[in-house]
């Protein structure tokens, strides 16, 4: 069994854009969640597993993918 663990920590509210992204894109191959750290800070938790490493990488590319193509977008908005 091979699993990963991904954390991004940074503003609660774009944590919560950010998670949106990945969210509907094949919920059943990762968990991922948002911990509220209060004062308006989120940290969202992506976890793996798989049978393979292999099959662990690709899931975690895309998910990663899928999170900076997010982040870029926002930030193109907020500037």
């Amino acid at each position: 069994m091979a699993t990963s663990e991904a954390r991004w920590k940074g503003d609660l509210s774009k944590a919560q854009m950010l998670l949106a992204a990945i969210d509907a894109d094949d919920p059943d191959l990762f968990d991922c969640s948002i911990i509220d750290h209060g004062n308006g800070v989120g940290e969202i938790v992506i976890r793996v597993e798989c049978d393979d490493i292999a099959s662990m990488q690709s899931i975690m590319d895309d998910i990663l993918a899928c999170i900076s193509a997010a982040e870029v977008s926002l930030q193109a908005i907020e500037n």
